[in-house]
């Protein structure tokens, strides 16, 4: 499984489109794509016509706060860069 965060939009009314970024755990972009439809559809009862997914793209878990991305990969901390210590 993989992290990836996608963008798009949703008809929200007549005429108004709603904006959204998600992060979603998915074994591939289709599958993210699938997940998507079905959660926006699920929760804000939208068709799958109405829903434009614009991009996906795959993440790394670290960069993610979406908890759903956070319960299936753990807490990870991002790797600092090394700073340089004093070892004389």
């Amino acid at each position: 499984m993989k992290a990836f965060r996608v963008h798009g939009s949703y008809r929200a009314g007549k005429r108004r489109d709603q904006p959204f970024s998600v992060d979603i755990v998915a074994t591939d972009e289709d599958d993210a794509k699938e997940r998507i439809l079905s959660t926006f559809g699920s929760k804000h009862r939208v068709t799958r016509r109405f829903i434009l997914v614009d991009n996906i793209t795959e993440i790394d878990p670290a960069d993610s706060t979406a908890p759903t991305v956070v319960a299936h990969f753990g807490p990870m901390e991002k790797s600092a860069p090394a700073s340089k210590t004093e070892e004389e």
